[in-house]
């Protein structure tokens, strides 16, 4: 039984998108792995190559990551670019491999850059953002879900109930999904990025009382406006005019950092968080507000 001090000891945790020491996925597989679980992270390099921040040391990524492992864990990476299908399956099937189960899956990998107003959209555009930030994250459910169904003789039809073997004791697994501040208001020139994500805020109480079925805790959090990089004044994609002026006038004087969101899906995937089932959660320091 894992300890208080250790709830996820026993347990392995996949992170999707970890490619930067500044990134949320890093600080959530960072408090994974100090809650005791196995790590198996996933990332994309080429993506941050793109973008103003550019791409991090991926060994130093590794090296950072092992530093937080708990006697007895493990640790393993896999490249993958989400946008081609034919990858999920592989994905879990390496991060099943590291201890022979997966119980946790975090999808925290998205595109960003490259967006626009409504009068930038085109198909091209749109179902970019589509395939990385929302197919493949329910893509990955199904699979991670798949795991846990029982066999039946007879073939699935599509739209056939779920049936699993509950009363459940306690979560057989959790998932995480990330939204963003669209549920809170506009975000301007970013058309393409907020409907893939609505997306998913939109669709989490459908698949979390299907995913309950088979035990699994579905939630998705929305971290309001974390720094990983992109507000810094040398790695911006955006103006930043007036941004310290409005800072000082918020309760905290500060953005997020990763390890905001971090210490919530932690707590919430221990036993202790697991009674918040299919809740799109807000951690924002009161930035909605």
């Amino acid at each position: 039984m894992p300890s208080s001090a250790l709830p996820l000891a026993g347990k392995t945790a996949l992170v999707t998108g970890v490619s930067r020491r500044r990134g949320i996925g890093f600080a959530v597989a960072s408090k994974l792995a100090d809650l005791g679980a196995s790590i198996v992270v996933h990332h994309h390099r080429p993506h941050d190559l793109d973008l103003p921040w550019g791409g991090d040391d991926l060994d130093a990524v590794r090296d950072g990551l092992r530093a937080h492992l708990t006697e007895g864990a493990r640790f393993t990476d896999v490249p993958g670019d989400l946008s081609d299908p034919s990858t999920i399956p592989g994905l879990i099937d390496t991060a099943t491999a590291l201890t022979g189960h997966l119980d946790v899956l975090v999808c925290n990998h998205a595109k960003s850059g490259d967006d626009g107003s409504i009068l930038d959209m085109t198909p091209e555009r749109l179902s970019a953002f589509w395939e990385v930030n929302t197919r493949s994250t329910l893509l990955l459910t199904a699979e991670f879900a798949r795991r846990r169904a029982p066999r039946t003789d007879e073939p699935r039809r599509p739209g056939d109930r779920i049936t699993g073997s509950g009363p459940y004791a306690e979560a057989q697994g959790h998932v995480f999904w990330m939204t963003s501040g669209q549920i809170h208001g506009a975000m301007i020139g970013e058309v393409a990025y907020a409907a893939s994500k609505a997306a998913l805020a939109g669709v989490t109480a459908t698949v979390a009382k299907e995913l309950l079925e088979l035990g699994i805790v579905l939630n998705t959090v929305n971290p309001g406006p974390v720094n990983t990089g992109y507000m810094d004044p040398e790695t911006t994609d955006r103006s930043l005019d007036g941004l310290q002026e409005y800072l000082a006038s918020t309760p905290f004087g500060r953005v997020g950092t990763p390890q905001d969101p971090a210490e919530l899906i932690g707590w919430l995937a221990t036993s202790s968080g697991s009674w918040v089932v299919g809740q799109v959660l807000t951690s924002d320091g009161g930035f909605s507000l």
